[in-house]
C-alpha cells in the first residue's frame, strides 16, 4: 500500500495513448465573445467534484471530504501530487463523479476513439478498480454529478466525430448497479461542464452551437428548467459550486482543439437568476478540468493546438484572486469531473497529447491541504 503514496517524481511515463478530440473534431464552428471582468465574492467549502459545499452539502451526496481515505502524510507538504493504481481501461474523453468513496470513470473513449459504455468504479479506500453495470448507450463528452445517493449522466455524444448531440439524462443506482433513464435535457449538448447546489444539477455551455446552453435539472421532481445563458459561450470547460454559486471557467468558443481559447469566469447566482464576473484565469485554455474544495476552485490540465497543458491553478472564491500551484507531472486533457476525498482531489484518466488519440490509464491524486486560504 505505500505505492499508494508515492509521488510522482516528473516522470515522462510512456503511457498509453489517451483522447481529446481529433482533426475531425477542428471542423466545427467557431464563435468568440468577451472576455472577464471583476469580481464576485463567494463563501465555500470542500465537496465532491461537482457538489456545493456549503452548508446545505450534507443533505446532497454521501461522501465528499468527510469520506475515510488514504491517510494525509504531512512530509510532502502543501499541493503535492501523487499517483494510485491505474484504470483498467485505458480513456479521455470521459465523465468522473465521487459518490460514497467511490470514482466513478464514465463512458469516453480510448486512443482507438470507438466511444465506450464502460463504467469503472475507483475504490479510495482499498485502491483498486472494477467494472460496474455498463451505460446503456456508449457517450463520450458527457457530464456525470451525484446527488441523492445516485449519479446522474447528461448529454454527450455517441462517436468521437460525429456532431449528433445527445439530450439524455442516465440515472445510476449504486445499490442495484442499475440505470434507468429519465427527462431529457432541453437541448442536445457535447463538451458541458456541471455543478451541484441544492440537489440540483446545473448544465452549463456545450459544442456550437449550443455553448451558451444552461439549464437546471431536479432529479427529486425529474424537471428541467432552462435559466440564462452563460454569458460567454464555450465547450470544454469547467464549472464548480461555491457557496450556493456556479463557477464557469476556461473553455474554447470552436468544436475543435485548434479553436480560440478562453480565460474567462463567469459566475451565477440562483437566488437573482443572474450572472456576473470574476478575476479570469492566469493561463487561458479549453478542454480543463475542475472541482471546488473549501472555497476554491482548483482548475488543471487542457490542450491547445500543439500541446497539453500542465498548469495546475486555483481560484480563491472570497478574494476573488487565482494563483499557480505544482503542474501536473504528467499533462492531461479530456476529463470532466474529479473526485474528493479523505483530503485528496482524484483525477484519473485524460489525453496525454493534443486530439483525440491518447486516452491513459494514468490516476494522478492532488493534496489540497495548505493551497485554499482560510
Amino acid at each position: 500500500m505505500a505505492g499508494r503514496r508515492l509521488r510522482f517524481l516528473g516522470v515522462a511515463l510512456a503511457l498509453a495513448a489517451c483522447d481529446g478530440e481529433g482533426a475531425s473534431d477542428a471542423g466545427a464552428s467557431d464563435a468568440a465573445t468577451s472576455d472577464a471582468g471583476a469580481s464576485d465574492a463567494a463563501a465555500a467549502d470542500a465537496g465532491s467534484a461537482t457538489a456545493d459545499a456549503g452548508p446545505d452539502a450534507g443533505a446532497l451526496d454521501a461522501g465528499g471530504p468527510t469520506d475515510a481515505g488514504p491517510p494525509v502524510d504531512a512530509a510532502l507538504g502543501p499541493g503535492a501530487w501523487e499517483n494510485r493504481a491505474p484504470l483498467l481501461q485505458a480513456n479521455s474523453e470521459c465523465a468522473v463523479a465521487e459518490l460514497e468513496g467511490k470514482i466513478y470513470v464514465i463512458g469516453g473513449y480510448p486512443s482507438s476513439r470507438v466511444t465506450v459504455d464502460t463504467v469503472q468504479v475507483y475504490d479510495v479506500a482499498m485502491d483498486s478498480w472494477r467494472l460496474t453495470t455498463p451505460l446503456p448507450i456508449p457517450l463520450n463528452h458527457t457530464v456525470a454529478a451525484a446527488v441523492g445517493g445516485r449519479i446522474y449522466v447528461i448529454g454527450g455524444q455517441g462517436s468521437a466525430s460525429g456532431t449528433e448531440y445527445l439530450d439524455v439524462t442516465l440515472e445510476y443506482d449504486p445499490a442495484s448497479e442499475s440505470w434507468r433513464e429519465r427527462a431529457p435535457m432541453p437541448s442536445p449538448r457535447s463538451a458541458m461542464a456541471s455543478a451541484v447546489i441544492d440537489g440540483r444539477i446545473y448544465v452549463a455551455g456545450g459544442r456550437p452551437p449550443r455553448g451558451d446552453d444552461f439549464a437546471v435539472y431536479e432529479p427529486a421532481r425529474d424537471l428541467w428548467t432552462p435559466l440564462p445563458p452563460v454569458p460567454t459561450q464555450r465547450n470544454h470547460l469547467a464549472a464548480a459550486a461555491i457557496g450556493g454559486r456556479v463557477y464557469v471557467a476556461g473553455g474554447r468558443f470552436g468544436g475543435g482543439f485548434t479553436s480560440e481559447v478562453t480565460g474567462v469566469l463567469d459566475i451565477f447566482d440562483p437566488e437573482t437568476s443572474t450572472w456576473s464576473s470574476g478575476a479570469p484565469m492566469l493561463t487561458p485554455r479549453g478542454g480543463v478540468n475542475g472541482i471546488a474544495v473549501g472555497g476554491c476552485f482548483y482548475v488543471f490540465g487542457g490542450e491547445h493546438a500543439t500541446g497539453v497543458y500542465q498548469e495546475n491553478e486555483v481560484y480563491h472564491a472570497a478574494s476573488d484572486s487565482w494563483r499557480a500551484l505544482a503542474p501536473l507531472p504528467v499533462p492531461v486533457h479530456g476529463v470532466t469531473g474529479a473526485g474528493f476525498v479523505g483530503g485528496y482531489v482524484y483525477a484519473p484518466g485524460g489525453g496525454t497529447m493534443q486530439g483525440g488519440s491518447s486516452g491513459s490509464t494514468i490516476h494522478q491524486v492532488f493534496r489540497v491541504a495548505g493551497t485554499c486560504p482560510p
